[in-house]
């Protein structure tokens, strides 16, 4: 059995957004008993990634090293129409990624104790993103 959802979040700049209850609410009415739940997100400047939902200072971290890895405004860039955060933030949808798989069973996501499902903003202005969930069972 396969369902495929599209999901929709308005972020306010870059953040990371707690995506696991809504991925998790489309498997349980689903009805599938077990399975794999893939997450892609359809843009190319925000990412999706899984991580440690307990201390929110893990998510503050990996945002300073983001900002490392791909820093605003770069003079190297070339790519930079839509300002100073438009290259980076096509860098870091690379290093984040823009899907995950997470197995299911019995209505729940089967994450691990510490780990969340996570959509990354990478602009440092507010977005309407979409999300495609496909449940394969």
């Amino acid at each position: 059995m396969t369902e495929q959802h599209v999901l929709a979040f308005s972020t306010r700049g870059r953040e990371s957004l707690d995506i696991g209850g809504e991925v998790a609410a489309l498997v349980r009415r689903s009805g599938i008993g077990r399975g794999v739940a893939h997450v892609f997100v359809r843009h190319t400047s925000c990412g999706l990634a899984i991580t440690e939902n307990a201390d929110p200072s893990v998510r503050r971290d990996l945002e300073t090293l983001l900002r490392r890895w791909a820093p605003d405004g770069d003079p190297a860039y070339r790519h930079d129409l839509e300002g100073d955060d438009d290259m980076a933030a096509h860098a870091r949808a690379l290093l984040t990624g823009v899907s995950v798989s997470v197995p299911f069973a019995d209505g729940r996501l089967l994450l691990g104790t510490w780990q969340g499902l996570y959509l990354f903003e990478h602009r440092a202005h507010g977005h309407r993103r979409e999300v495609v969930v496909t449940l394969l069972g």
